[in-house]
């Protein structure tokens, strides 16, 4: 097998949202300036974008203000949020998406020439061909794409990041990419839980499923601080096609209604004594409604005028086409029947909720050479794509800035040969474990004893504690996982990365011994919020050399 190597000023990792603007806003910063892009797919249809985006959900709206965004932010996370990076991705938010816009991305306008909202802080968009514009963007810029590559690890000399390790799928090819600073922005974590399709249905989920956690697990690995992980999100989703609820709960004004017909959000409301529920309340309703024996539980799409209705299946086709063929292979049509609505299985993000890399206001992680953007960094929630992208901004001034003193480092072969022996394993064993029976397998435990769907998200030290020990026994069998091609050897690699993340996720459970973000993290034996203990971040770093995972508080004050 061959080894490809690269020097480049810039690494990027991850070719989705985050990853693609920051490619752009280098070459306009600094076009001299060299740059690779490390895609474990194609950048035109990669990440959690790939079908498309209906709707920018992140947006100031005349009236609004970044410190009234914050304040919404801070109150749908019971008080637990970076402000600091969650005021610096608004004051970014709406030039961020007329930038986009300038690339080609359709808006919706009103007759006056404003955006058209879709809610108190979204606009609706025409978004089928967001990544194909935003791929467009990097083509016309020098930078160099690998498309096809998987990402293993860092290359990292134990105080700097100094690039990182690649595979190619097609090529068979070992990359070794030498870089004066790394970005990464590789989205959060899918396939830990056991989802709710099974069989061949199993990757029809909310989140794409091969964005599992890769970034995380790379940073893991080499001691990088990390947070709020326990801040699980867990989505409502359209039953069986997860398509987003949003687009017809916000988009055509439907209510949440019971297998009776009525609207149980009205019920839920009045008995936690207020008008309006944070986002996850919704689910929590909707799980407690089925649990009362009132579910399935519905939109109800059946009051919407024949013009709404063609508006919503045009919606749809924006970013989730199969409910619209859903629709029409069954000859339903949604005037005529509501639409079934269930929780997803649980993910690991941060760009909904706020799991990810602790980082400063510069996006700089805590380890030297290496920053984060999008989904993958932590303590900004509901940053969406537009967040995404201001991330990507902030990151890449402050890695220009920072690289302008660094040169590029030597490699030992002897690592290089470490990592490349380490990747390959599985394709050199004749029998063993499979990639398919290892990620069941940590389905099975995250679900069971990690607050899965079968568990209704619910969990319990006595159950996470197994979890942990289930987990370190199921780290000890990787070396025995075995593959076949290319393909399930990628597989092999995705299952490392998830257990890795699995071990954090399990001890942030553990640590936060408080409910405060029901159904994301809701805990039997601590069932009440505690401000007056828990109003810290709960944040960790996981020592190699011990394969221990030390828990650490920091405060809100940033």
């Amino acid at each position: 097998m061959s080894i490809i190597r690269i020097d480049t000023d810039i690494l990027i990792i991850g070719g989705g949202a985050a990853g693609c603007f920051a490619a752009v806003e280098i070459h306009k910063k600094s076009p001299d300036s060299k740059v690779v892009i490390m895609e474990k797919a194609h950048i035109e249809r990669s990440g959690c974008l790939a079908m498309g985006l209906n709707a920018i959900n992140a947006y100031i709206h005349s009236g609004q203000t970044p410190e009234s965004y914050v304040s919404y932010v801070e109150k749908q996370f019971v008080g637990i949020i970076r402000k600091d990076l969650v005021y610096g991705i608004a004051q970014g938010l709406n030039e961020a998406v007329r930038d986009v816009e300038k690339m080609g991305l359709p808006i919706d306008r009103n007759d006056d020439g404003t955006y058209k909202k879709r809610g108190k802080r979204s606009i609706r968009i025409f978004g089928e061909r967001l990544k194909p514009l935003l791929a467009e963007a990097v083509q016309k810029t020098p930078a160099q794409i690998l498309n096809r590559v998987v990402a293993t690890n860092f290359i990292y000399d134990g105080e700097r990041v100094c690039g990182a390790f690649g595979y190619g799928v097609r090529n068979s090819t070992f990359y070794v990419v030498r870089a004066k600073a790394v970005i990464v922005a590789t989205g959060g974590a899918s396939g830990i839980y056991k989802p709710n399709n099974p069989g061949v249905a199993r990757h029809l989920m909310w989140y794409c499923p091969w964005n599992v956690g890769t970034g995380y697990a790379m940073g893991i690995r080499i001691g990088a601080e990390m947070t709020s992980f326990e801040n699980r999100f867990i989505a409502l989703r359209v039953k069986d096609v997860h398509a987003p609820t949003g687009t017809i709960a916000v988009g055509a004004h439907s209510k949440q209604i019971n297998a009776r017909g009525e609207d149980y959000l009205e019920r839920y409301y009045k008995h936690i004594g207020g008008n309006k529920c944070l986002t996850q309340h919704r689910l929590l309703a909707t799980i407690e409604e089925t649990k009362a024996g009132r579910g399935p539980c519905y939109l109800d799409t059946t009051t919407l005028s024949e013009s709404d209705e063609r508006r919503l299946k045009e919606d749809f086709l924006n970013m989730n086409p199969q409910i619209v063929l859903l629709w029409a292979g069954k000859g339903m049509n949604p005037r005529n029947k509501p639409v079934e609505i269930h929780g997803t299985e649980p993910f690991v993000v941060g760009g909904h909720c706020q799991a990810g890399y602790w980082i400063d206001k510069e996006r700089n992680t805590t380890v030297k050479g290496l920053y984060a953007a999008g989904e993958v960094a932590g303590g900004a929630p509901k940053k969406y794509v537009s967040g995404s992208w201001v991330e990507a901004r902030i990151a890449t001034a402050t890695a220009l800035e920072d690289i302008k003193d660094v040169s590029l480092g030597d490699i030992d072969d002897s690592i290089i040969q470490i990592e490349k022996n380490r990747v390959l394993s599985p394709l050199n064993k004749k029998s063993g474990v499979s990639p398919l029976e290892m990620r069941e397998r940590l389905q099975k435990i995250m679900d069971e004893y990690a607050g899965g769907i079968s568990m209704n998200y619910v969990i319990h030290e006595e159950r996470l504690l197994e979890a942990r020990r289930l987990l370190k026994c199921l780290k000890e069998r990787i070396k025995d996982m075995t593959a076949v091609n290319n393909y399930n050897l990628v597989e092999a690699l995705e299952c490392v990365d998830r257990i890795d993340v699995a071990r954090v996720l399990v001890e942030h459970l553990i640590y936060r011994k408080e409910t405060r973000w029901s159904c994301y993290q809701p805990r039997l034996d601590y069932p009440e919020k505690k401000d007056e203990r828990w109003l810290v971040f709960v944040n960790s770093i996981y020592n190699p050399d011990t394969d221990e995972i030390k828990m650490v508080e920091r405060p809100l004050c940033q």
